[in-house]
C-alpha cells in the first residue's frame, strides 16, 4: 500500500490542501490532531510526561495543563526533544494502526515520521503569504509569526528532501497539481 505524507511549514496551506484531498475521498491521518489526542487519552504519555515535567502537568481533572508544558517546553531544547521523544513514537504507531494512506505533518523530518510513507509532497507558498495566513488565522504578531517559521526546517530544505512540491500561492492551480501528484504516486517506484 502506497503510503503518502504531507509536510510543509506554518501557513504553507498543507490543511487546506488535506481538506481538498478529504473532498476527493481520500482520509488524511493529522499528527498534529493525533498527537493532541493521544497526550489527552494515553495512561502511558499521561504518565510519562506527569514524570517528566511534575505533578502540575495534568490538572485534578486530568486535562493537559497548557502553560505548564508550554513554560517547560520553551525552557530549553532539551525539554522539546525529551517531551517529543514521548508522543513522536506514539503518533507513529497510531498511524501505523490507523491503516490510512495519507498522512499531514509540519515536521515530517523533524520528527523522523517521514520513514513510515513511500511518497512526501510538500505544500509550498511565498514567505510573506505564510506570515499574512498565520496573522489572521492565529491573530499572531508577524514577530511571533516569525518565530514559529524560524523554529521549523527552511521551506527550501523540506523542498530539497521530498518527492513533489505543491505550490498554493493563490494563483496556482491546486487541483491540477494535485492530479498530477496522485497519477504519479499510482505509478509503480
Amino acid at each position: 500500500m502506497m503510503k503518502i505524507g504531507i509536510a510543509g511549514g506554518i501557513g504553507s496551506g498543507k490543511s487546506y490542501v488535506c481538506q481538498r484531498l478529504q473532498q476527493r475521498g481520500y482520509e488524511v491521518y493529522d499528527c498534529d490532531s493525533a498527537a493532541k489526542r493521544l497526550i489527552r487519552t494515553s495512561p502511558e504519555i499521561r504518565e510519562q510526561l506527569t514524570r517528566l515535567i511534575g505533578p502540575k502537568t495534568y490538572d485534578t481533572d486530568g486535562r493537559l495543563n497548557k502553560a505548564a508544558v508550554s513554560q517547560f517546553l520553551l525552557a530549553s531544547a532539551d525539554n522539546q526533544k525529551a517531551i517529543n521523544d514521548i508522543v513522536h513514537p506514539a503518533v507513529f504507531r497510531d498511524f501505523e494502526e490507523s491503516g490510512m494512506e495519507w498522512m499531514e505533518s509540519a515536521i515530517m523530518y523533524e520528527s523522523g515520521i517521514y520513514r513510515l510513507v513511500n511518497r512526501v509532497i510538500v505544500v509550498t507558498a511565498p514567505l510573506e503569504i505564510r506570515i499574512q495566513r498565520v496573522m489572521q488565522r492565529d491573530h499572531l504578531s508577524r514577530k511571533k509569526v516569525l518565530e514559529w517559521i524560524g523554529r521549523q526546517l527552511p521551506q527550501e530544505e523540506v523542498v530539497s528532501r521530498a518527492d513533489f512540491e505543491l505550490i498554493n500561492d493563490g494563483e496556482a492551480d491546486i487541483e491540477q497539481q494535485l492530479n498530477k501528484i496522485i497519477e504519479q504516486c499510482n505509478r509503480p517506484f
